[in-house]
């Protein structure tokens, strides 16, 4: 006997989940080996891009990321969407023993709390229209009340980038995520609108001769490498086992209010529903502040650091060799 659609949907989004998780760590391991030999991606370097280990967490994420999607077409979003919070609890536990990041055990409350209040918004969202073109959503996208979500959204950003980023970016978490989230809601918008003009294609209706549809694979490229570029600073900067389930609340967050006020979601719920999801946002803002209360800061390499590596065996990593560091910040000729 077959699998199921939605057991297919399950195993598919539970394997989603392990490899997004697993790619955090890939990820953060090789941002940690280029920034020892280059510039880090924290302070604008791009030597990661050299590490083969970063593009191992390159290539599970987008592993991880391409289930995620097919397994929205086997199992609706009610059931697939919760699972994604796996990733969390893959990558804290990953980073546990592969980066030996120590999760406080308030952090994990918060955790607990992330993943339960993100259930709570998914079991009551209610089921959206799925629209049958992308001239559909290019009609829902172009209202008045998503067009003032957008350029919201697009002006917090600039705001981010340019003000808050050269400020707080080293010593707040929210900045980097904050960009990283709110760009990815628009990400979903255009990823959806391509979901649907890749099925109808494949069903005869092509949909390549529309210009919205090349509109919204532009768009969808920008904001990818818009969410990676500051995914890749938050990763150098902070706790991988803080970054995860952060950005996994905020993402899913403004995910879900970009969903309502495009695709009016509320508009056919009972005030029960609509009052559950709000308990839910409020229990995921608060295992948001437990986390960034409790987090394990790593501390940032002091200025006019100079590391000699001293053996006669040049293969030795750098944790096998002895090291003598001098930290001044002027250096004078004798």
């Amino acid at each position: 006997m077959g699998l199921s659609d939605n057991s297919k949907g399950v195993i598919l989004a539970v394997a989603s989940s392990a490899f997004i998780g697993s790619s955090f760590i890939l990820k953060k391991k090789g941002l940690k080996r280029a920034g020892a030999t280059g510039t880090r991606a924290g302070v604008g370097g791009y030597t990661y891009l050299l590490e083969p280990l970063w593009w191992a967490g390159m290539i599970t994420m987008i592993i991880g990321e391409v289930a995620n999607f097919v397994a929205y077409v086997y199992a609706p979003a009610v059931l697939v969407t919760p699972l994604g919070a796996l990733s969390i609890i893959v990558s804290a536990f990953l980073a546990h023993f592969m980066l030996k990041e120590r999760v406080q055990k308030m952090g994990i409350v918060g955790c607990v709390s992330c993943i339960v209040g993100s259930v709570v918004i998914v079991i009551h969202a209610p089921q959206e229209h799925t629209p049958s073109s992308v001239l559909e959503i290019w009609t829902l996208a172009t209202q008045p009340a998503f067009l003032i979500y957008v350029a919201a959204t697009l002006s917090t950003v600039l705001a981010l980038v340019l003000h808050f980023e050269p400020h707080y970016g080293q010593t707040n978490l929210l900045v980097y995520l904050g960009i990283c989230s709110l760009m990815g809601s628009l990400t979903v918008v255009s990823i959806k609108a391509i979901g649907i003009a890749i099925k109808l294609t494949l069903d005869g209706i092509s949909q390549l001769a529309y210009p919205q549809t090349w509109f919204f694979i532009t768009v969808a490229a920008i904001c990818v490498i818009t969410q990676l570029n500051y995914l890749n600073k938050a990763l150098d900067t902070f706790n991988a086992a803080i970054v995860s389930p952060v950005y996994y609340v905020m993402f899913t967050t403004l995910t879900i209010i970009a969903s309502v006020i495009m695709f009016k979601d509320w508009s056919g719920q009972n005030v029960s529903s609509i009052a559950s999801e709000i308990c839910g946002f409020i229990t995921v803002l608060s295992g948001t502040i437990i986390l960034h209360a409790t987090r394990e800061q790593e501390p940032p390499p002091p200025v006019g650091t100079v590391t000699w590596y001293v053996s006669g065996d040049s293969v030795k990593s750098p944790e096998d060799e002895h090291l003598i560091t001098l930290r001044s910040l002027e250096y004078y000729e004798p």
